[in-house]
């Protein structure tokens, strides 16, 4: 936490010296002290120390000054920080207007020159004083800090990236938060800067994109290597897997990530079936867990990095990402995992981020406290965010086409469901309509035994409908499935085609796609198990197969 500060003001640059002196040597331990000789630099600096989120607990100045009397000075200060203490240093002829100034503008105190010794004339005083600032003083929160509207799909970005970067940040509602609202004046900003985000440094940015979050915040912007063993796109379970055993068996590996580490496990709130954590853990703490363990392998990671363009040149793969950096490969793993389905209903694009959200259960959960919450979806990740979301809203209502959760979700998350009482489970049932003004405000659902539609009042829609493979980006052609997942190993054999490009007398490995050295691992594959464990063997098999393909080139 940062030190509170005391502010120390006299024209007289004998009289500040000695000022100065007496506050640093019995306060600087858990003060720290600024002086100046004019008001009007400090006033200036006092500016500056609130746009930067600073704190000040007491200011002292001297009465008579040529620029501008202490009085003044000390009303002009408490505009800025209303809670800090003010005491007046004056002589024995301004002890009237010391007198007045406490009843008009509400002065602290006022010390008598001089205030030799300071043991017994000026420290009790100011002990006192700064005992009672302590008492009120509840110190602003020095972290990342994202000023902003609720129902803004930019907001959500911004919030939505450090949370799955796992960067702690204070979400600061410009409607709701009386914080907010003081910093919007304090920094002269206008409605259309937002969304803001404010550093710890006390710098900020208006409205910034994800990479200018990064690049601030430390994440690391470009690849430091000319040639990589393997390069990972997708930083779900398969690929942290893959980036954990190939930085530990030696390959240079480069892990990149377009958003966040996790991938869809990674939002989930709580995944209790994972081999050897009986309590569970969430899909934060599993991601946080593995990119550290790759790290600490020398493995690099770029996020938010996107890759743009692949080209397969002889033995060697040449990636373009979206800044239009070239990285240079001899074997890459695509495991960029699967997105939540679009909810294909009337109405719900206008509210994407405004109320509609895409498999975000904690980011927004704080939000919705108290709130009427829908879940959308009959899978695992349904009803881990169901169950999260429990612990905040007034009431969570899952909406399922299928008569009962069971066909589809695991029995321990069915059992929690039945025994929470503020989730309620609405069978044969589906949206068909959102509603609201600039945010999500209702929900039509139908009954679809009876075609019954009821509007019921929602203040969130949290959507998990299965899964489509996260493929479109690709631009090198690989064969897929029909619902365009890739292909693999002996499965290429199906097509037509294949044997026409394979050009090794080798069949392909396992996991191996139709071009020789690029290997997909984890849901992006066909016949995938859709299992965090079964992602992470899948991870670390590849770089098996990764070795054998070096070995050959």
């Amino acid at each position: 936490m940062k030190q509170p500060l005391i502010i120390a003001v006299d024209d007289d640059p004998q009289v500040l010296r000695a000022l100065t002196r007496d506050l640093r040597n019995n306060y600087r331990k858990d003060y720290k002290i600024l002086s100046t000789e004019s008001p009007k630099e400090a006033l200036e600096a006092v500016r500056e120390l609130k746009q930067k989120g600073e704190t000040v607990a007491l200011f002292v100045s001297d009465q008579r000054m040529p620029d501008m009397l202490g009085v003044d000075y000390l009303v002009e200060a408490k505009k800025h920080f209303p809670e800090a203490k003010r005491v007046l240093l004056t002589a024995y002829s301004d002890t009237d207007a010391a007198i007045k100034a406490i009843n008009d503008v509400q002065l602290d105190y006022y010390l008598m020159k001089p205030w030799d010794p300071p043991e017994e004339k000026m420290f009790p005083v100011l002990n006192d004083l700064l005992d009672a600032w302590q008492i009120n003083f509840v110190p602003d929160y020095d972290g990342i800090r994202v000023l902003g509207f609720q129902f803004s799909p930019k907001s959500h970005e911004i919030k939505d990236f450090l949370s799955g970067n796992l960067l702690p940040y204070q979400w600061l509602d410009v409607e709701t938060n009386d914080k907010a609202k003081e910093l919007v004046a304090s920094h002269n900003l206008e409605l259309k800067d937002l969304p803001v985000v404010f550093f710890e440094d006390g710098s900020y940015t208006k409205q910034p994109a994800l990479t200018q979050i990064a690049e601030k915040i430390g994440l690391k912007p470009q690849a430091s290597a000319e040639l990589y063993d393997v390069v990972i796109i997708g930083a779900g379970p398969a690929g942290l897997s893959a980036a954990v055993y190939g930085g530990s068996e030696g390959l240079k590996t480069l892990l990149i990530e377009k958003r966040a580490p996790g991938g869809q496990a990674g939002t989930s709130s709580r995944i209790e079936n994972y081999l050897g954590f009986p309590s569970g853990l969430s899909g934060a703490d599993l991601s946080r867990r593995a990119i550290t363990q790759a790290t600490r392998f020398g493995v690099e990671f770029l996020s938010p990095a996107e890759v743009v363009d692949i080209e397969i040149k002889e033995n060697y793969k040449i990636l373009t990402l979206a800044n239009s950096t070239k990285i240079n490969t001899k074997s890459l793993i695509i495991a960029t995992g699967v997105d939540y389905r679009k909810l294909e209903t009337k109405g719900v694009d206008g509210f994407t981020g405004a109320g509609v959200y895409y498999g975000a259960a904690t980011t927004e959960a704080n939000a919705c406290r108290n709130r009427e919450v829908f879940v959308v979806g009959g899978g695992n990740s349904a009803g881990q965010g169901a169950m999260y979301l429990s612990q905040f809203a007034q009431t969570v209502y899952i909406v399922i086409r299928r008569p009962s959760l069971t066909e589809t979700m695991s029995q321990y998350l069915v059992d929690q469901i039945n025994s929470t009482p503020n989730i309620r489970l609405l069978p044969c049932s589906e949206i068909t309509e959102t509603r609201g003004d600039g945010h999500l405000q209702g929900l039509d659902v139908q009954d679809l035994n009876s075609d019954a539609v009821q509007t019921l009042p929602a203040d969130a829609l949290f959507v998990f409908i299965g899964a489509k493979p996260f493929t479109d980006w690709m631009p090198i052609n690989v064969f897929k499935d029909k619902r365009g997942f890739i292909e693999t190993g002996r499965n290429l054999f199906q097509f037509e085609n294949f044997k026409k490009s394979w050009r090794l007398s080798r069949e392909p490995y396992p996991l191996e796609t139709c071009i020789p050295g690029v290997f997909a691992a984890g849901d992006v594959r066909s016949t995938a198990m859709n299992r965090v464990a079964s992602a992470v063997g899948e991870g670390a098999m590849a770089i098996s197969f990764v070795h054998k393909y070096l070995a050959e080139i």
